[in-house]
C-alpha cells in the first residue's frame, strides 16, 4: 500500500461516518413525514431498545465522563429518533387501529389485556422518569457545569504548579489543560442535553392523551366501534406504544444520571460498587439486623432469616479473603504498611551508613507510606521523574537520591540533606491537602492548620481533602503532601546544583561529549584547562541557573581564552556565548521584561569596581549604607516588575553584571542579573523601571 493510500484511508473512513450520520438524520425526519410499513416500524422499535441498552452499558463501563464525550449530541439524536417513532406509531394507530407486532405483543405482555393496569404502569414509569431520574440528572448536570466552570482557574493554576515544579513536562501540561477545557464543555453540554430528556417525557404524556382521545373519536365515527370496543382497542394500543418507547427512554435517562454523577475512577461502575460496598463488617451487621427482624412475631421468617444467613456467609467470605490479602502484603490490622521501616533500612549496612550521600531524604515514621511501591504514585517514582526533568534543565546527570526513615524525627517531618548536611525540612500531614492563596485578600480556610509552604515560604494551610473544590473556587491552589515534598526537593536541587556537580560528573560529561564531538574536547582538557578549573566555570554557571547542557559551546569559548586562567572571566565569556539559550530561558513571547540602571548610577558603580588581582571584577567597593540603599532601590524596581506578572530581571553592562549578581544573591535570591551582551538579537527588551542611586547624583 502506498503512503498516499495510507493517509487517505482514515479520511475516507471519516467521510463515511459523517455520511452515515447524515443519512440517519434524514431518515428520522422522513419517518415523521411519511408513513412507515409495520415491518419497518417493528425493526425501528427494536433498534431503539437495543441502542438504549447499549448506552446504559457504556455508561456503566466508562471510568470517567469524558470517555463518552459524544453523549450530549447522541442524546439529541436518540430523542429525535424516539419522537419520530412516536409520530409513526401514532399515525398507524389512529389511521389503521393497529401498530405492528412489537407494540401489540409488548402491550399485551406487559399490560396483560387490562388497559387500566396498562395506564397505571405507564403513569408509574413516567413518574419515575420525570420526577426522579430526569429532574435529578438535570440538577446534577446544572450544578456540575457551574462548579466545573468555576473551578477552571484553580485547576489551571494546579497544572502550572506541577509544570513549574518539574512533576510534568510541557506536553503533559497541554494535555491536562485540554482535558480541563473538554470537561467544562462536556458538563455545559450535558446541562442543556438533560432538557431533551425532560421534554421527551412531557411529549410522551401529551401523545398518549391525544392518541386515546383521538382514537376513541375515530373508532366511534369512522370504524363504527361501540364505546367499550373503541376504548379498549385504542387504550391498549396507545399504552403499548407508550411503554415500548418509554422504557428505552427510561434507560437513556438512567444513563444520563450515571454519567453526570460518575466521578473519575480507574475502574468501571460495577467494579467500584462491588469493591466499595463489600465491607465484611457492615454486611455482618446487616445480616444480624435482618435475622433480628425475622424473629419478630408476625414477620415472615423464611425471607428474613434466609437472606440474613446468606449475607452472613458472604460477609464471612469477604473478611477471610481480605485478611489473607493483608497477610500476603505484610500489612498489620490497621492496614498500614508495617514493613515500611524495615524496607527502607534494608541494605543499609554499617559500612554503607558511613558513606556520605550527595542527596538524601529522611522521613518521619508517619511519612513512610509515601514510599509504598504498591501505590502507583509514590515518592520513588516522583524522584525518578524529577531527576530526569532536572537533568534536561540543568545539563548534567543528577546523583541518586537516598530515601530512608529516621525515627528520631517528629513523625510528620522530613529533612533534605546535601552531602550529610541539612539544607531543607518541612512537615506533611498525610490525608490532608496544602492550600496556598493565589492572590492577596483571600479569606482564610475554616478549620485549617496554618503553616508555610516549605519550598518558597509562602503562607499556607493544611485542610481536609473534602474542601479542595471549595478552596479552589475561593482562589487557592490545593496540592497533595507528596507534591509538596517533591516541589521542595526540586527547588533544593536547583538552588544547590553547583555543590552537586562533582569532578566525576564533569569527567563523565566530557567523556560523553568526546564520543559525539571529539574535536571540542581534545586539546582543551587538561592541556589548556584543568578539570577543576572547568568544574569551577560550570559551577559558576549553575550558580545563576544557567544550563550547562550545551557543553560543546562552553568548551569552545573557554578554550580560546584559557590563557587567562581566570574562571570568573571565563564564566562571563561563556555566558555571552550562551546568549541565545539565556535569552530563550527568560523571554516571554519573544520579549524580556527588565529593570535597568540609571546611566549615572551605572557609571558610579563602574568606578567602584574591585578587580582583585587584575582579573574580572568580582565585587563593588561600596560602603554599607550605599550597598543597603542600592539593594532597596533594586528591590523596589523589581517589585514593580513582579506586580505586572513578570520574573525579576535586572539588565546592566557587562562590567558590573557579576559584582551586582554577587551583591544581590542573598538579599534578592530570585533576581536574575543579565548583561547587554547576553541578550540575543532575536528577542526584544522592554524596560519597566530604572534603579537610581542618590549618591550618584
Amino acid at each position: 500500500m502506498t503512503a498516499a493510500a495510507t493517509v487517505a484511508q482514515p479520511k475516507n473512513a471519516s467521510q463515511r461516518n459523517d455520511l452515515f450520520i447524515t443519512v440517519a438524520l434524514a431518515l428520522i425526519i422522513g419517518m415523521m413525514i411519511a408513513p412507515l410499513p409495520s415491518l419497518l416500524l417493528d425493526m425501528a422499535l427494536i433498534l431503539n431498545i437495543g441502542i438504549s441498552v447499549l448506552i446504559v452499558l457504556i455508561a456503566m463501563y466508562i471510568t470517567e465522563p469524558l470517555q463518552f464525550s459524544v453523549f450530549p449530541s447522541l442524546l439529541l439524536i436518540i430523542t429525535l429518533f424516539r419522537l419520530g417513532l412516536n409520530v409513526s406509531a401514532s399515525r398507524m394507530i389512529l389511521a389503521q387501529a393497529t401498530a405492528g407486532r412489537v407494540i401489540e405483543t409488548f402491550g399485551g405482555f406487559v399490560v396483560g389485556g387490562n388497559y387500566v393496569v396498562g395506564v397505571v404502569v405507564f403513569v408509574t414509569l413516567l413518574v419515575i422518569q420525570f420526577l426522579v431520574i430526569t429532574n435529578g440528572a438535570g440538577r446534577v448536570a446544572e450544578v456540575a457545569a457551574r462548579f466545573t466552570l468555576d473551578a477552571m482557574p484553580g485547576k489551571q493554576l494546579s497544572i502550572d504548579a506541577d509544570l513549574n515544579s518539574g512533576l510534568i513536562d510541557e506536553a503533559e501540561a497541554r494535555r491536562r489543560r485540554r482535558m480541563v477545557e473538554q470537561e467544562a464543555d462536556f458538563y455545559g453540554a450535558m446541562d442543556g442535553a438533560s432538557k431533551f430528556v425532560k421534554g421527551d417525557a412531557i411529549a410522551a404524556v401529551v401523545i398518549v392523551v391525544v392518541n386515546i382521545i383521538g382514537g376513541f373519536v375515530i373508532g366511534l365515527w369512522q370504524h363504527g366501534m361501540d364505546i367499550i370496543e373503541a376504548l379498549e382497542t385504542y387504550t391498549l394500543l396507545t399504552v403499548g406504544q407508550g411503554l415500548v418507547t418509554q422504557i428505552p427512554s427510561l434507560l437513556v435517562s438512567t444513563a444520563t444520571g450515571l454519567i453526570v454523577t460518575r466521578s473519575a475512577s480507574e475502574e468501571s461502575l460495577g467494579s467500584d460498587v462491588t469493591h466499595q460496598l463489600s465491607d465484611g463488617n457492615a454486611m455482618m451487621l446487616m445480616a444480624g439486623f435482618l435475622i433480628l427482624l425475622g424473629l419478630v412475631p408476625g414477620m415472615p421468617k423464611v425471607p428474613f432469616l434466609g437472606l440474613g444467613v446468606a449475607l452472613g456467609v458472604v460477609a464471612a467470605v469477604i473478611r477471610s479473603h481480605r485478611q489473607a490479602v493483608a497477610g500476603a502484603l505484610g500489612e498489620d490490622a490497621e492496614g498500614a504498611p508495617a514493613a515500611g521501616a524495615a524496607q527502607l533500612e534494608a541494605g543499609d549496612t554499617p559500612k554503607a551508613l558511613l558513606q556520605v550521600d550527595p542527596l538524601e531524604i529522611e522521613l518521619g515514621f508517619a511519612l513512610i507510606p509515601l514510599v509504598d511501591e504498591t501505590q502507583e504514585d509514590n515518592l520513588l517514582n516522583r524522584v525518578t521523574s524529577i531527576r530526569r526533568q532536572l537533568a534536561m534543565e540543568l545539563g548534567f546527570v543528577l546523583p541518586k537520591v537516598r530515601i530512608r526513615d529516621n525515627l528520631r524525627l517528629p513523625t510528620n517531618r522530613y529533612r533534605i540533606k546535601l552531602r550529610g548536611a541539612e539544607v531543607g525540612q518541612g512537615e506533611l500531614l498525610l490525608g490532608q491537602m496544602l492550600a496556598m492563596p493565589t492572590q492577596p485578600g483571600v479569606p482564610e480556610p475554616e478549620d485549617g492548620h496554618r503553616t508555610a509552604e516549605p519550598a518558597f515560604g509562602l503562607p499556607a494551610w493544611w485542610v481536609d481533602t473534602s474542601t479542595q473544590a471549595q478552596l479552589e473556587l475561593m482562589g487557592y491552589t490545593v496540592v497533595d503532601p507528596l507534591s509538596v515534598l517533591v516541589t521542595h526537593l526540586s527547588e533544593t536541587i536547583r538552588a544547590h546544583a553547583p555543590q552537586l556537580l562533582s569532578l566525576q560528573d564533569v569527567q563523565d560529561l566530557l567523556d560523553n561529549l568526546r564520543q559525539a564531538a571529539p574535536a571540542a574536547v581534545d586539546g582543551v582538557v587538561p592541556e589548556r584547562l584543568t578539570l577543576s578549573e572547568l568544574q569551577e566555570v560550570l559551577r559558576n554557571l549553575l550558580r545563576e541557573r544557567v544550563s550547562i547542557r550545551d557543553l560543546g559551546t562552553i568548551l569552545e569559548t573557554v578554550s580560546r581564552y584559557a590563557d587567562t586562567r581566570d574562571t570568573a572571566l571565563l564564566t562571563e565569556l561563556a555566558r555571552r556565548a550562551l546568549s541565545y539559550a539565556i535569552s530563550d530561558q527568560h523571554a516571554e513571547e519573544g520579549i524580556i521584561h527588565v529593570v535597568t540602571l540609571d546611566p549615572a548610577t551605572e557609571a558610579e558603580l563602574v568606578d567602584r569596581l574591585d578587580h582583585g588581582q587584575g582579573g574580572a571584577p568580582n565585587a563593588l567597593a561600596l560602603d554599607p549604607a550605599s550597598a543597603q540603599e542600592l539593594l532597596q532601590e533594586i528591590g523596589r524596581a523589581v517589585e514593580q516588575l513582579a506586580q505586572v506578572g513578570h520574573q525579576p530581571i535586572l539588565l546592566c553592562s557587562a562590567d558590573v553584571r557579576r559584582p551586582l549578581a554577587r551583591l544581590t544573591e542573598r538579599s534578592l535570591p530570585n533576581l536574575t542579573v543579565l548583561s547587554y551582551n547576553e541578550i540575543a538579537p532575536t528577542v526584544q527588551v522592554e524596560a519597566h523601571a530604572m534603579v537610581t542611586l542618590r549618591m550618584a547624583a
